[in-house]
């Protein structure tokens, strides 16, 4: 068995490919560091979930509460504008989806270099994914690879030789792959949420939930989210 690498910060948003991701770092790293955004999206109940998850995982986390109300104009932060109730009415002329938030990643990965420069941490690990978001400019291995360069510029790394790696095992992966990749290192879904719509319980009609649904029954399988909600109302 490969030795464990010594540190590790995960972008940990709650949803269903961050919560690959952190078990994935839990398996490969010695200690696994996370950064939970509440930047004002309405399904911030993702960020109670990550830290539900990430306290059963013993993983230090940091919370960052920052707005992007007023600042980014999104179905995901903007109250007015509705969350595309299907998978087919969601982009906009220019194909781009309207829960894109711009730059989300971009800031995201801004705080964590600096987080991880803080803390003597080298490598930087995202839920990036190119097959079922292909739409996202912020989610590219091109983006991803520019950032690591920007960072690796921008931060003492560029005196000291020791560079920063964006990684993203992911990023070429379908929405049934990323579960079974999760799954391979022990991840549990029942607390990763993904429904846009802000509530526990998936809608069933969002474009997140659209795409979590079909891969689940791609894998027959149940999403273990729906059988703990179900259980929680039978008692």
């Amino acid at each position: 068995m490969e030795e464990k690498k010594e540190k590790i910060l995960v972008l940990f948003s709650g949803g269903l490919d961050s919560t690959s991701v952190l078990y994935w770092a839990k398996a490969n790293y010695k200690k696994v560091f996370a950064i939970i955004s509440d930047y004002r999206q309405k399904h911030h109940i993702e960020t109670r979930m990550a830290i539900e998850t990430a306290t059963r995982l013993n993983v230090r986390y940091k919370q960052i509460d920052f707005s992007l109300k007023g600042i980014a104009l999104s179905a995901l932060i903007d109250e007015k504008e509705e969350i595309p109730d299907s998978l087919e009415r969601s982009k906009n002329s220019e194909g781009i989806p309207f829960t894109y938030v711009p730059f989300r990643n971009g800031i995201f990965l801004s705080l964590a270099a600096a987080y991880a420069e803080s803390y003597g941490i080298r490598d930087i690990a995202t839920g990036f994914n190119l097959i079922d978001t292909p739409d996202y400019p912020d989610t590219t291995t091109a983006f991803a690879s520019k950032m690591e360069a920007a960072i690796n510029e921008g931060t003492s790394a560029s005196l000291s030789g020791k560079k920063f790696r964006i990684l993203s095992p992911l990023i070429s992966k379908t929405k049934a792959e990323i579960i079974q990749f999760g799954l391979e290192h022990g991840a549990d879904y029942a607390y990763a949420v993904s429904c846009y719509r802000g509530e526990e319980m998936p809608c069933g009609q969002c474009p997140s939930c659209d795409i979590r649904s079909s891969a689940f029954k791609e894998l027959k399988l149940e999403d273990p989210l729906i059988t703990r909600l179900r259980n929680q109302q039978s008692r």
